[in-house]
Formats: structure tokens, C-alpha cells, sequence
């Protein structure tokens, strides 16, 4: 089972800030030129043997102070206590915002604390390295000495004998993808190098991404061989598609 996990809509514009959008009130013209309207959505994918969560978000809270993505989580009947993997394509802010959360008292817990948390080691260094504004290293940094990560190496790899991970480095240097199998069914999350529908059916250069060109032939890559094998694509940023084959 596929459940999109939707934060809401937002522009974003040059300085990396995620700004909350209306569908039915605001209008893009009104923000600043150049400003990209986005989905920000994190998904959860419940196979045969794990409850995995694909990236985090933003790690806002509702109107109650509960944890957006904690509310999502149980609306669909689930606790956080219960999901077993995370699985992040890469640390830029809006994708591992919730890594952890200050409690009530101030203390800094695990957002998710029985899961083990799959990152891409030279991504953690770049991340850290790097800083704002789009790595947000104080809410990254908590998490890296604890026994809940599991870090990730090389170009390529196998996570419990199901999920794949590659390095593809087209969005930022140090992004990877999964394809998950569950069974019959390919379960595919590129994160940023393949956020929405309509970029795997355009051929562009993205002047967001760290290597446009790279990140473009990636999506023609990705596109052709999902296309043949009946992948199921997940799109972290589409205002209206987040999940498709092609």
C-alpha cells in the first residue's frame, strides 16, 4: 500500500524558504519572480515486511502542535512508533526537516523511534559541510551519532535484500534513489530528480538541480526503464499526481 503524505502547497523561491500557498486564494504571480509551486509530500509505503517512510518533510506542526507528519501517519492508521524504515534521498531541508523534534520539555527525540534511518554517508558530510540555507545541519547533526542509522555507501547497494538504492548526484552531489519490490510490484521514489509527473515526459534542463544536464538524461533514464518494467513512480512535489506509471 502507497500513502502520499501531503504537507500542503508551497512556493519556493531563491533563498530556499518554503512558503505556504492557497490553490483556491493566493496567486503565484504575487510571489517573488522566478518562485516554483510545490507539493511537499513524503510517502509511506507498507510492503510485506516493513512500513517505510521516503523522506520527511518540513517537520511543521498543525494547529494543535502535533507533528504534520505524525498526524498524516495516524490518519491513516498508523503511529510513528510503527514505521520500521526512513529512507531519505538526500538532506536538503524540505526533504529531512522531521528527522527529530524537541519535545514538550526541550529534550530532542527520534521523530520516528523504532525505525532505522537509511542515509547516504557522503550526503551526511555534504549536508553538514555545506549548511544553509537549503541543509539545516542542527536538525540533521542529532540523529548522525545514534544507533538508528544506517548509513549507505558506494554507487549502488541492496537494503535487507528488497529495496535498491542508487547514487545519481544530478539534483545535489550526493542524492540517491530507491526502487523498492514488494512482491510483482516496483515501487520507485528518485526524490528531487524525479519530483513530478510532467518532468519524465519533458526534456529540460532544471536550473534548481547541481548538474541540470545530468539530472535531465536521468529522468529519460528513469522514465524508459520504468516505462518497460511497470514501475510505480512517486512524485514528492506534484501539486496533482503524486503517484503514476507510465
Amino acid at each position: 500500500m502507497i500513502y502520499p503524505l501531503s504537507e500542503g502547497v508551497f512556493t519556493v523561491g531563491h533563498d530556499k524558504q518554503f512558503i505556504p500557498f492557497s490553490l483556491a486564494n493566493d496567486e503565484l504571480t504575487d510571489r517573488p519572480t522566478g518562485s516554483l509551486l510545490v507539493e511537499v509530500q513524503p510517502f509511506l509505503v507498507v510492503t510485506d515486511k516493513d512500513v517505510i517512510l521516503l523522506d520527511t518533510g518540513l517537520g511543521f506542526r498543525n494547529a494543535d502542535g502535533v507533528l504534520q507528519i505524525h498526524d498524516n501517519l495516524r490518519k491513516h492508521g498508523y503511529e510513528p512508533a510503527q514505521v520500521t524504515k526512513v529512507l531519505l534521498s538526500h538532506l536538503h531541508k524540505d526533504h529531512a526537516g522531521c528527522l527529530v523534534f524537541k519535545d514538550d520539555n526541550g529534550l530532542v527525540n527520534a521523530t520516528f523511534p523504532n525505525a532505522d534511518y537509511y542515509i547516504y554517508t557522503a550526503e551526511a558530510d555534504f549536508a553538514l559541510t555545506t549548511g544553509y540555507p537549503s541543509y539545516h545541519p542542527d536538525e540533521i547533526e542529532p540523529l548522525l551519532g545514534t544507533s538508528q542509522v544506517k548509513w549507505l555507501d558506494g554507487e549502488t547497494g541492496l537494503i535487507d535484500g528488497h529495496i535498491k538504492f542508487m547514487h545519481s548526484g544530478g539534483h545535489c552531489p550526493q542524492h540517491i534513489v530507491y526502487l523498492i519490490e514488494d512482491g510483482n510490484e516496483k515501487i520507485f521514489f528518485g526524490g528531487d530528480e524525479a519530483p513530478q509527473f510532467k518532468q519524465l515526459k519533458m526534456k529540460y534542463v532544471a536550473k534548481y538541480d547541481f548538474d541540470g544536464k545530468k539530472a535531465m538524461h536521468l529522468r529519460e533514464q528513469y522514465a524508459e526503464q520504468g516505462r518497460r518494467e511497470g514501475w510505480k513512480f512517486l512524485f514528492y512535489h506534484d501539486v496533482k499526481c503524486p503517484v503514476s506509471s507510465l
